[in-house]
């Protein structure tokens, strides 16, 4: 058990700092002086970011597990 412990923090904390960095190069394209953007292009951006961190967070979650069967 201590053996997988001790994988998924170093695993995680590469992975989450992997994130960060890249979270922070998106945020030198906020410089209007170098690069012209919309509202509506920050708000796709973000909001794609903020779908993919809800899925993964509910892995995480006894959430994922619950959901039941449904046809549409």
């Amino acid at each position: 058990m201590k053996e997988k412990r001790e994988r998924f923090k170093r695993i995680a904390e590469n992975r989450t700092n992997k994130i960060l960095e890249q979270i922070r190069l998106l945020g030198n394209c906020s410089n209007k002086h170098n690069y012209d953007y919309t509202d509506e292009d920050i708000k796709k951006i973000f909001s794609v970011i903020e779908n993919e961190l809800k899925e993964a967070k509910l892995k995480y979650t006894s959430q994922a597990n619950k959901e039941k069967f449904k046809l549409k």
